[in-house]
């Protein structure tokens, strides 16, 4: 007996989650929903409760792709489609995608059995396809693979999926509701997808006693008797329902008056948003709101809805800046926009926009006259936090450190791997990834006459099938273990550094690595953040470090060594790169023994790297010492910039 699901209505708190998830429900083109929050937030049951209030769909009986019986899609698979196809009535699907999905279950992929039986080229539809006209539910979105994402959002972006691969060349309509959840704490996504969806809204567990309770309260009563919790909240539910069914209808004719257009361009340029995704999404959204509300027009009141959805997550400068927007620097935008119906901006005659249209009559006033915005007008913002704090250091473009030989790790942008995408490079009998399909035809094809192969098709048996390999770029685990004792301790000094490692850890941001951060002083080490996918929680305990002491560097190689032990059993695939910051100056345990600690480094065949941290007219090489024996290379600190000499990293024995 199937589970009724947690109603929609019954849902305590998350009013701004609800809301954004009714809003893309009546206008899909505002282009998905990203719902950021800790765990344990209702995320996943909010969105599984909302394809219950979605309308029925009406599709062409047997058509594999859902097409609307009214408008059929001219190019879909299973066309054409006339009236006698007929017509069946379900449902809106609510179809999940799972995190170790591959692309040929997303978009489709050749029907192998087809192909090889009966010689044909056939197309077996995917998630997409199965997910059109309906929501398409992707949990820990920032855990899948980029280049899925991607695929994800154009689908989303353009309601269509176009598929070119082994053989295949099909289109088809996917037109769906993208929502994907995520837990920053396990990583981010990178700015340029981040940009991709629509709207964003942040979860969380609420404070207060009374709230977390009837949450307990009914979620007791759901699990008691689901059929019957879900009975006493059908009538709400409906009422929804009918909501979205009428504001879907009035949408279109509700007017977006040139006044209101103006405040939504207005507001996306005093907030600074690249491109022009977030005035189309604002405008999209501000109409589904004033179409919720049962308005003709949109006004500003929609528009500001709108901009605290669909703006927070484009307000990022840093990638290790928190999604977040200022409501004192929205309504100030919001006013500044609000121009008199018979005194707008200065316009040229041919109706375009004036292009000093921004200093004209104070419609974008200095960000600096915007209070209680870190870093708005401030020419040091680059040296900030995301709360105005001084950044350690500052950060520049740092060389590629790679760990050698190929991997088989999670996909990224580091190292060269053996990954299930990337470059085809060979067929192999055992090892690959999905099908190398003129490798197992030209293994078979010399044996047909004596298979018995009469006619059309080909005789393929099981020891003919070759795997693709495919060669690409995997993420890695980089750790850094950094000296912050008392003789790295000086602000010149501590601030370099410190801006070297916020600087490789935007880079491995940017390459989907996992990094951890020991620091080693006084009278040992400590690893300050466990290996982990959110590199920001790394530049923040970075900006909190504390510095003075003697060098324990033996413990700091040690304690390195325990980690990466710790995690190849945990994840055996990824591989590790070690970078260690030191001035080499072992106060604490002696030089012998941080040399005999990076011999078991070097045994263990850790890919490591040291940056050379001493400075002054007299320097020890003592770094050089360290890395010598570690089986690494050696970098100075000034020459980590990506303009410097290339190949610093060594292979480690047993790497390759």
């Amino acid at each position: 007996m199937t589970t009724a699901r947690y109603p929609f209505s019954a849902i305590v708190g998350h009013d701004e989650l609800r809301l954004a998830l009714l809003l893309t429900a009546v206008h899909p083109g505002i282009g998905g929903l990203l719902i950021r929050g800790e765990k344990g937030t209702a995320k996943s049951t909010v969105v599984r409760a909302l394809s219950a209030l979605l309308p029925t769909v009406s599709a062409v009986a047997g058509c594999r792709f859902s097409c609307d019986p009214e408008t059929p899609d001219l190019l879909c698979p299973d066309g054409p489609h006339t009236v006698a196809n007929g017509r069946d009535v379900r449902p809106a699907k609510l179809v999940e995608l799972p995190v170790g999905a591959t692309e040929d279950r997303v978009v489709g992929s050749l029907d192998l059995q087809r192909a090889l039986n009966e010689g044909v080229s056939a197309y077996q539809p995917g998630l997409l396809a199965a997910a059109h006209r309906g929501v398409l539910y992707v949990d820990e979105v920032n855990l899948l693979a980029d280049h899925l994402v991607d695929v994800l959002l154009d689908a989303a972006a353009m309601g269509r999926a176009h598929v070119e691969r082994d053989g295949v060349s099909v289109s088809h309509a996917a037109s769906f509701l993208l929502v994907g959840t995520m837990n920053p704490e396990e990583g981010e996504l990178r700015p340029q997808l981040l940009d991709r969806f629509g709207l964003t809204v942040e979860v969380a567990a609420s404070r207060d006693v009374e709230t977390r309770a009837e949450v307990v309260r009914r979620r007791l009563s759901y699990e008691a008797d689901p059929a019957g919790f879900a009975a006493g909240w059908r009538a709400h539910d409906a009422a929804l329902a009918d909501r979205i069914v009428a504001a879907r209808s009035a949408l279109p004719l509700v007017a977006l008056p040139d006044r209101e257009l103006r405040r939504i361009a207005g507001v996306c340029a005093a907030f600074e948003v690249d491109g022009m995704r977030a005035d189309l999404v604002l405008a999209r959204t501000a109409l589904a709101h004033a179409a919720w509300r049962g308005a003709g027009a949109v006004a500003e009141e929609d528009i500001r809805v709108a901009a605290m959805l669909a703006l927070p997550h484009r307000r990022r400068r840093d990638p290790f800046d928190e999604p977040a927007l200022d409501r004192e620097q929205l309504e100030d935008a919001l006013r500044n926009s609000d121009y008199p119906p018979d005194d707008p901006p200065d316009k040229p005659p041919s109706g375009g926009a004036h292009p000093d249209a921004s200093h004209s009559h104070g419609a974008h006033p200095p960000m600096e006259t915007y209070q209680g915005v870190p870093g708005a007008g401030d020419p040091d913002m680059s040296r900030r936090g995301a709360g105005g704090a001084e950044r350690p250091g500052g950060a520049f473009r740092p060389r590629v450190l790679v760990v050698p030989g190929v991997g088989s790790g999670a996909p990224g942008r580091r190292s060269a791997a053996q990954t299930s995408t990337g470059r085809m490079v060979r067929p192999a009998r055992s090892e690959g990834s999905g099908l190398h399909l003129l490798g197992t035809l030209a293994a078979a094809a010399p044996h047909q006459h004596e298979r018995g192969r009469r006619g059309p098709g080909l005789v393929v048996q099981p020891g003919d099938i070759r795997l693709a390999v495919r060669r690409g770029r995997e993420s890695n685990l980089v750790l850094f273990a950094v000296d912050a004792s008392g003789s790295m301790a000086a602000r010149s000094r501590m601030s370099a550094v410190s801006g070297a490692v916020l600087s490789l850890l935007l880079d491995a941001y940017q390459r989907r690595d996992k990094v951890g951060l020991i620091s080693f002083r006084g009278a040992g080490a400590q690893l300050v953040l466990p290996p982990t996918s959110a590199v920001d929680a790394a530049a923040a305990r970075l900006r909190s470090l504390r510095t003075g002491g003697r060098t324990p560097l033996a413990a700091g190689l040690l304690c390195a060594g325990r980690v990466l032990a710790a995690e190849r059993l945990r994840d055996p695939a990824r591989r590790a790169l070690l970078v260690v910051l030191t001035d080499g100056r072992a106060t604490s345990g002696g030089m012998d023994g941080a040399l005999a600690a990076a011999e078991l480094l070097r045994r263990d065949g850790v890919a490591s790297i040291v940056v050379d941290c001493e400075c002054g007219p007299i320097r020890l090489g003592l770094p050089d010492r360290i890395a010598i024996a570690m089986g690494g290379g050696c970098v100075r600190l000034e020459r980590l910039s990506a303009d410097a000499v290339a190949g610093v990293v060594r292979a480690a024995r047993g790497a390759a």
